[in-house]
């Protein structure tokens, strides 16, 4: 499974910007959204920024990564309302 994960931005290049996120320190292709400041979150997906994340982005994908990953684990106890906040009233706003 391919998923896009969040990184910030720890030293910042035209073409090649270093950036720490779930799996330590990476190389990030930036050439899709071009040179970002040191600090900035991005979505990395297969070693490419594909677009720039608020702080609060950021947060609530790592937050459902968590959540994933328990599930994935096997955890049959996992607190969806955790990991996904909101989820259940949107859900609800649906139907």
């Amino acid at each position: 499974m391919c998923i896009g994960a969040p990184v910030k931005i720890v030293e910042s290049g035209e073409f090649v910007s270093r950036a720490e996120g779930r799996k330590g320190v990476v190389d990030v292709n930036m050439m899709l959204i071009g040179e970002q400041p040191v600090g900035t979150w991005v979505l990395n997906f297969l070693g490419t920024a594909r677009e720039v994340l608020t702080d609060q982005q950021a947060e609530e994908m790592n937050l459902a990564l968590d959540g994933l990953a328990e599930i994935m684990s096997g955890n049959e106890n996992v607190d969806l309302d955790q990991y996904f906040p909101g989820l259940g009233e949107q859900a609800n706003k649906t139907t």
